[in-house]
């Protein structure tokens, strides 16, 4: 008799356990908003603060690699470009990977969303395949277009020189103008591309500091968003400068890269009374933009900044540069996931 009251009241902590079990786990997935210890006055004065320190953090970034004109060694034909240029990438990568992509896959896996279809499939992955596959295209259309076009202007202005008589010497030096040209031209597109790839991103993180209104967050968002854009901003800077764009279009896109999470701070700040950050609408936008940022993102630094450097036939004859630069890389990458601890 004993043994079946023991045996009764086990079945019963069992069946409250599985009952409660679930619930508990459930409890942690809420779309409550979170009861943080807001403070707006304060949390105004650091939202403040991080404008600034993220826009002057931006600038150093991207403008350091553009010194190349008045400092030697940044030159990229240089060694320590191709070790900054590598540090970059890893930093670029990382934040695809590390940062931007499980963003995105958290915002839409959800417990906002409905079950069908942002719980059933991984859409972040298949948004994030997409525009990789785009920036592909992208690239070799653009690249293509461009360079017929170019090559075709080269081509008539050779001709209308009158060099007739010295055929095969036009003919090579017409070859080599058009070679150097399709590589810059690949170069400018890349540049493009990267930015648009980290502005997107940079706009949205920016709002989400800007939106918040607890200081114990965004101080330490505050902290790993500098050197966020320090880093971003050195891998953006040295495609611009590998590129050699006109100095007006490089002071635009250095500028433009610098203002964008300061901006997206500013649009946070002003929509921080209305903003929900689960909004099943805001969760949708947000993840999805964050999934293409990060295609673009992991395709540029793999593809277009790695692949491209690594088999340059510079740093292939160059034992000690290539051990370099795998360092750098690595270097990168560690840094910028270590701060995925903090934001």
């Amino acid at each position: 008799m004993v043994n079946q009251i023991h045996s009764c009241k086990f079945l019963m902590i069992c069946s409250c356990l599985l009952v409660l079990v679930p619930s508990l786990v459930r409890g942690d997935c809420t779309c409550d908003l979170e009861h943080e210890d807001r403070n707006k006055s304060l949390a105004l004065k650091y939202k403040t603060a991080a404008i600034a320190l993220i826009l002057v953090a931006g600038a150093i970034g991207v403008f350091f690699p553009l010194l190349g004109k008045i400092i030697k060694a940044l030159r990229p034909e240089k060694n320590v470009f191709f070790m900054i240029k590598a540090f970059a990438a890893g930093v670029i990568l990382s934040t695809g990977f590390i940062h931007v992509l499980p963003e995105a896959t958290e915002s839409l896996t959800s417990p906002c969303l409905n079950e069908n279809p942002w719980g059933r499939f991984p859409l972040a992955g298949l948004v994030a395949m997409t525009f990789a596959i785009g920036t592909l295209m992208v690239d070799a259309f653009a690249t293509s277009h461009f360079s017929k076009s170019h090559i075709k202007q080269i081509v008539g202005d050779e001709e209308k020189t009158g060099e007739h008589e010295h055929e095969n010497h036009v003919h090579v030096h017409t070859h080599a103008t058009a070679i150097l040209m399709v590589q810059f031209l690949w170069l400018r597109v890349q540049a493009q591309v990267l930015e648009l790839g980290i502005v997107v991103h940079s706009v949205i993180i920016g709002i989400s500091l800007g939106a918040s209104k607890s200081p114990k967050t965004i101080k330490p968002l505050m902290v790993a968003l500098t050197f966020h854009q320090l880093f971003e901003g050195m891998g953006l800077g040295g495609c611009i400068s590998q590129a050699q764009f006109k100095a007006r279009v490089v002071a635009i896109m250095a500028t433009f890269f610098s203002l964008t999470t300061p901006i997206g701070i500013a649009i946070g700040i002003g929509i921080s009374n209305i903003y929900d950050e689960n909004n099943p609408k805001a969760l949708i936008v947000e993840g999805i933009f964050n999934a293409a940022s990060a295609g673009i993102l992991i395709f540029m630094a793999l593809v277009d900044l790695l692949a491209a450097d690594f088999m340059n036939p510079k740093l292939q004859n160059n034992g000690m540069l290539q051990v370099g630069a795998s360092v750098s890389l690595l270097l990168g990458a560690a840094l910028m996931s270590l701060l995925a601890l903090w934001a």
